[in-house]
C-alpha cells in the first residue's frame, strides 16, 4: 500500500497568502488587544459585551456621536498623513505633539492679531500660519539630521517639550486672556477668537470644515508620494538610502524634506483644531491638555493604515471612535478611567507589534520570489 505524497505548498500560494495576510495584521492586532481588554473587564466584574456595545453606541449611536467621532479623528488624520511622508522617507517623526501645538499657537496669534479681517481672508491666513509653523518645527530636527546626523527620534521628542513649555509661558503671560487678568483668575488661556475666525460648522453638530480639509490633505499626500518625482525620491530614500545615493538622489535633503512636510501637516492639524473646535488656545501644563495625545495616536493610525495616506483615513476614524466611545463605556459599566488608558495602550502596542510582523512577512515574501523563479530560469537555460 503506497502512501500518497504530501501536498507541498507552492511558492505562488505562499506569496498570495502573505499578500492578503499583510494588510489584515493591524486588524487582527486590534482584535487581539480588544480580547485582552475583555479579560481585563471581566476581572473588574464588568460584562465585556455590554462594555463594547456601549463603546460602539457612544461612537456611532447618534448623529452627534458620529460627528464627535469624525471631529476627534481629524487631528489624527492630519498627523497620520504627515507620518506617512516621514516614515516613507526613512525618518521617524515623534514630534507630532509639539508640531500640533506650534501650529495652533501660530493660528491663534493670527486670529487674535487680525481679528478685524473678514473670515474669507482670516481663516486661510491662520491655516497658512499653522502650516508654516509646523513646517519650521519639523525642519529643525530635519536640518540636524541632514547636517550632523543627529537622531531624529531624540530631537523630535525634545522639541515636543520645548513647544509645551513655550505654550505654558505664552498662555500664562503675553497671550493670556485680558479678562482673566482683570478678574484675577489667571486661567492659562487666550481670549475667545472673533466669530469670523471660526471654521464653518454643520449645525447642530460639532462637525466643521476642517474634516473635509483633512481628507483632501490625505488624498494630496497620496498623490505626492505615488504620482510625483519628489514622492518617488522620498520613498526611494526610505527604502534604500545607499542605492538612492548612488542613483544621484540627495538623501539628506529628502530626509529633511520628509520631516518638514510631516511637521507642516501636523501644524495644519493644530490650526484646524483651534479654529474649528476650541476657538481659543488653552493649557493644563501638559501637551495632552490641548492635543489629547493626537500627536502620538496619529502615528498609530498611520501604522494601522499601512503607512498609506488613504488607509489612514478609516484608521483615524477607528481610533477616533475608540476615544469617543470609551467615555460612554466608562459610564455604562462603571470601570476606572485607567482601564480606558490601558485599553488604548494595548491597541497601540499590538498595532505597532503587528507592523514589525508585517515587515518580516514582506521580507520573507521577497526571499521566496527569487526561489519561485529559479526553476523557470533553469528550465529555460536547459533548452538548446
Amino acid at each position: 500500500m503506497t502512501r500518497s505524497p504530501r501536498k507541498r505548498v507552492k511558492p505562488k500560494d505562499m506569496m498570495s497568502y502573505r499578500r492578503w495576510l499583510g494588510p489584515l495584521t493591524p486588524v487582527l492586532a486590534a482584535l487581539a488587544a480588544l480580547l485582552i481588554g475583555a479579560l481585563m473587564l471581566m476581572a473588574l466584574g464588568a460584562n465585556p459585551l455590554e462594555a463594547y456595545a456601549a463603546m460602539v453606541d457612544g461612537a456611532f449611536g447618534s448623529v452627534n456621536a458620529f460627528a464627535d467621532t469624525i471631529v476627534k479623528a481629524t487631528p489624527l488624520l492630519f498627523v497620520g498623513a504627515g507620518i506617512c511622508i516621514s516614515f516613507r522617507g526613512g525618518v521617524i517623526n515623534i514630534g507630532g505633539e509639539g508640531q500640533l501645538i506650534v501650529g495652533a499657537l501660530a493660528a491663534t496669534l493670527g486670529a487674535l492679531t487680525l481679528g478685524h479681517w473678514p473670515g474669507w481672508a482670516l481663516i486661510p491666513i491662520c491655516l497658512t500660519l499653522g502650516f508654516l509653523a509646523g513646517a519650521l518645527w519639523g525642519a529643525i530636527p530635519g536640518a540636524l539630521k541632514a547636517s550632523l546626523n543627529v537622531n531624529e527620534i531624540l530631537t523630535t521628542i525634545m522639541m515636543n517639550q520645548i513647544a509645551v513649555q513655550g505654550m505654558n509661558f505664552l498662555l500664562r503671560g503675553p497671550m493670556m486672556d485680558p479678562i482673566q487678568i482683570k478678574q484675577g483668575s489667571f486661567i492659562p488661556q487666550t481670549a475667545r477668537f472673533p466669530i469670523t475666525a471660526d471654521l464653518p460648522r454643520l449645525s447642530p453638530t460639532r462637525l466643521h470644515a476642517g474634516v473635509f480639509l483633512a481628507v483632501v490633505v490625505a488624498i494630496l499626500v497620496w498623490a505626492l508620494l505615488w504620482r510625483t518625482t519628489i514622492g518617488f525620491r522620498i520613498r526611494a530614500v526610505g527604502m534604500n538610502p545607499n542605492a538612492s545615493r548612488r542613483a544621484g538622489i540627495h538623501v539628506s535633503r529628502y530626509a529633511m524634506l520628509s520631516l518638514l512636510l510631516s511637521g507642516a501637516l501636523a501644524g495644519l492639524g493644530g490650526a484646524t483644531q483651534v479654529l474649528g473646535v476650541n476657538h481659543r488656545m488653552f493649557t493644563d501644563g501638559s501637551a495632552a491638555g490641548f492635543t489629547g495625545s493626537a500627536g502620538f495616536n496619529g502615528i498609530v493610525a498611520a501604522l494601522f493604515g499601512q503607512l498609506h495616506p488613504l488607509g489612514t483615513i478609516p484608521a483615524s476614524v477607528l481610533f477616533g471612535a475608540m476615544l469617543v466611545g470609551a467615555n460612554k463605556m466608562q459610564r455604562a459599566v462603571q470601570v476606572p478611567s485607567a482601564l480606558i488608558t490601558a485599553l488604548n495602550g494595548l491597541v497601540v502596542v499590538f498595532v505597532v507589534g503587528s507592523e514589525i510582523w508585517r515587515r518580516r512577512l514582506a521580507s520573507q515574501q521577497e526571499a521566496i520570489e527569487p526561489t519561485a523563479a529559479t526553476p523557470v530560469a533553469t528550465q529555460e537555460s536547459s533548452v538548446p
